[in-house]
């Protein structure tokens, strides 16, 4: 995941997305970036020229925060190696050296270690449990570790603080906090280490496979409407519901990247499943704007999200703002109760968009119906369009 400011001179988000890599628009300020604990296996920093040190090391304890269990923290640029920059950067060596040196406290007091260090460049690695951190923290003064009561995958509007946020606690040494994942790509269908435990959710193994499965036969029979998912045509894809990140799953024999949205308010948050499957996504509240730039993505699905948001916003609303990030020929797949489908296929075609409604899977009784928005080109009239309702 690329982040970068909203930048007049050089939109890197934009570029990113336009080049089909995954990218968001974000800044560490006040509140934490918007996505939970041990999220990340490496993050890297380059030429940001983010103040670590300022604030108590706050941004750096965010940094902490998303990264996984002996993940890693590449910096390149300013502060990496004082000794080789310095001239580079248009700085006095002596507060580049200042600057280093409380770079390499504020990581030590995190208990991160440092394990290569080249030119301008350098890589710290957290630690896989917090086990000696405990032990060592009045001897290295560390910040406090934070309580009990701070959610660490609280991410939408929550403020940063000044503290380190703590690891799932383990039996000894050696063990992995949370849990280990298995290798890219057995990890995304493995189950994921927070099912597995049953920490913090409801959602158990028999619930994981089972939406495995069924998003497997939905993205099987969407192949059949979309031509152009398997031509290669649709490259950045959305999720605004993701659920379990089943859909995005199911897409990975096809070459595209999808970004699986969790809405802040659901009932269980499972971005942190997300990750551990090894997707990327972010939360999001769909009454406001999404943090990308116009026309970005090809493709937008939205599972249940006009019934999730009809006592908060409208249609209209939500709508408009999928229509502001979908490039031009992209394609809608909205799944939603009948009567939430009709309302919303008669404001799309007012858009000027190409609608068809269908039956789902489970047949034409079911209330649940798919509305498939295709401007690319018409949708294809094969054996799964038997039965289409047109209203």
């Amino acid at each position: 995941m690329s982040i970068a400011p909203r930048d007049i001179h050089e939109a890197q988000v934009q570029f990113s997305l336009e080049r089909g890599l995954p990218a968001m628009l974000g800044i560490l300020s006040i509140h934490r970036l918007p996505y939970p604990s041990r999220s990340f296996d490496m993050a890297h920093c380059a030429r940001c020229l983010v103040p670590w040190t300022d604030y108590g090391g706050l941004y750096l304890m965010e940094i902490d925060r998303v990264l996984r269990p002996g993940g890693y923290w590449v910096l390149s640029g300013p502060s990496s190696n004082g000794k080789s920059s310095y001239k580079d950067w248009d700085k006095r060596e002596k507060d580049l050296e200042e600057e280093q040196a409380a770079l390499e406290d504020l990581a030590k007091r995190l208990c991160w270690k440092k394990v290569a260090e080249r030119g301008s460049i350098a890589i710290w690695r957290k630690p896989t449990n917090h086990v000696h951190c405990v032990q060592n923290a009045r001897f290295l003064k560390s910040p406090r570790f934070c309580d009990d009561a701070n959610d660490p995958d609280a991410g939408w509007y929550k403020k940063m603080e000044p503290c380190i946020t703590p690891l799932p606690k383990v039996k000894d040494i050696k063990t992995i906090s949370g849990g280990a994942l298995e290798k890219w790509s057995e990890r995304l269908n493995a189950e994921p280490p927070r099912i597995r435990s049953g920490v913090g959710n409801s959602i158990t193994v028999g619930i994981f496979n089972e939406d495995n499965n069924i998003w497997k036969g939905r993205v099987s029979q969407y192949a059949k409407v979309i031509n152009s998912l398997s031509t290669g045509k649709l490259r950045n894809i959305m999720d605004m519901n993701a659920g379990l990140g089943g859909f995005a799953a199911a897409l990975s024999k096809y070459p595209v990247w999808v970004m699986n949205v969790v809405p802040s308010d659901v009932k269980v948050n499972t971005l942190g499943v997300i990750y551990e499957r090894g997707l990327i996504g972010t939360y999001m509240n769909w009454c406001e704007s999404f943090s990308t730039y116009p026309r970005t993505y090809d493709m937008i699905h939205a599972n249940g999200i006009f019934s999730m948001y009809m006592e908060k916003c409208g249609i209209v609303d939500i709508l408009f703002e999928m229509h502001r990030i979908l490039r031009p020929q992209g394609v809608v797949i909205i799944r939603d109760h009948v009567d939430i489908i009709v309302k919303v296929q008669g404001i799309a075609e007012r858009m000027r968009w190409n609608c068809i409604m269908y039956h789902s899977e489970n047949g034409a009784s079911h209330p649940e119906k798919v509305l498939y928005i295709d401007n690319s080109e018409p949708l294809s009239n094969s054996d799964y369009a038997q039965g289409v309702s047109t209203t």
